[in-house]
């Protein structure tokens, strides 16, 4: 397994910057916000995004105070989308700690998603760059429409690859997109590099997500989810959606059936994660995870040859390998 302090490395001064400033911007004088995000916040996190986007700027031209501001900002907006997707989803426990949904209510959660969100978009703005208050104001909407979109999947039993990757394009793939693309924006890189930086961040986001969806066919403490969440949710990720497309009609009938009568019984679920293995859909989202993961890698390739750029290579590797 690769040692995500050694990715680290090359950013180690910035991140350390970030994590000061982000506990800065985290700060409440209202006694249930500083409550609500405290159990948020120790409840842990990798910090990838911010990694991501300290490691573009330092391959594309070096880290400056932007660079850092711009973690931040990247941070509380993703910190907002979770707690929103927590009321959305019924959510109770976020790697095995209370939801803020699950301590208080759905009101207190909304406002605080909204107060993190607010706190987003006010250090966006002191970066003085009307390009990265863009970015970031069309990927917070793209972000909603992305979560939408795999309500209307769950919904309406749109269950095809394309609406999938429809909706993972929105939710996760165009937050790390943004992560690399500001990375080498602060850093005064030309609009090619940019580019590269943005798609290799696009294509690691499908990776990225592939590997959520997967954990949701095993049990795993480590994720802080029960197996088969997502299922229990209506939503139908990659493993089954291809285990539906692989099989007979005779065979997928009754696992069709579960799914539009939304009959999510602890047996069915079970039954719908059994049907997914045996039916390649493991080995299949595996299969384009690691695709994903090649074809970022190749993106990065553009980068000039340094630690940062060695570091971005592994932080893909790192992202498919995990099991939290």
């Amino acid at each position: 397994m690769i040692n995500k302090r050694d990715i680290e490395r090359p950013v180690e001064e910035a991140l350390e910057q970030f994590r000061n400033e982000y506990t800065e911007a985290l700060h409440s004088d209202v006694r249930t916000i500083r409550a609500a995000i405290e159990a948020v916040y120790h409840s842990g996190g990798k910090h990838v995004r911010p990694l991501l986007l300290l490691l573009s700027a330092q391959a594309a031209g070096g880290v400056r105070p932007d660079s850092v501001h711009s973690a931040v900002f990247i941070e509380l907006l993703h910190m907002a989308s979770l707690i929103h997707d927590d009321v959305v989803d019924d959510t109770r426990q976020r790697r095995g700690q209370p939801s803020i949904n699950a301590v208080f209510d759905n009101r207190i959660a909304v406002l605080v998603g909204d107060f993190v969100l607010s706190e987003a978009l006010i250090r966006a703005a002191r970066t003085g760059s009307a390009m990265i208050v863009s970015i970031i104001s069309t990927l917070s909407r793209q972000m909603a429409a992305g979560e939408i979109k795999q309500l209307e999947n769950a919904r309406e039993q749109l269950l095809t690859e394309e609406d999938y990757f429809s909706a993972v394009e929105k939710k996760t793939a165009m937050l790390l997109a943004v992560c690399a693309e500001i990375g080498a924006v602060t850093a005064g890189a030309d609009a090619e590099v940019q580019a590269h930086c943005r798609e290799y961040g696009r294509l690691l986001g499908y990776s990225f997500q592939i590997r959520d969806d997967l954990f949701d066919y095993f049990d795993m403490p480590t994720t802080g989810k029960p197996g088969g969440n997502d299922i229990r949710e209506g939503k139908v990720t990659l493993p089954l959606l291809y285990a539906l497309s692989a099989t007979a009609e005779a065979v997928k009938a009754p696992f069709l059936r579960m799914i539009r009568e939304q009959c999510f019984t602890p047996e069915n679920v079970a039954a719908l994660i059994r049907f997914a293995k045996e039916h390649g859909g493991i080995a299949y989202a595996e299969q384009r995870m690691n695709e994903f993961r090649d074809r970022a890698k190749d993106e990065i390739r553009y980068l000039p040859d340094g630690p940062a750029r060695e570091s971005l290579l592994a932080l893909a590797d790192y992202i498919v390998g995990r099991n939290v």
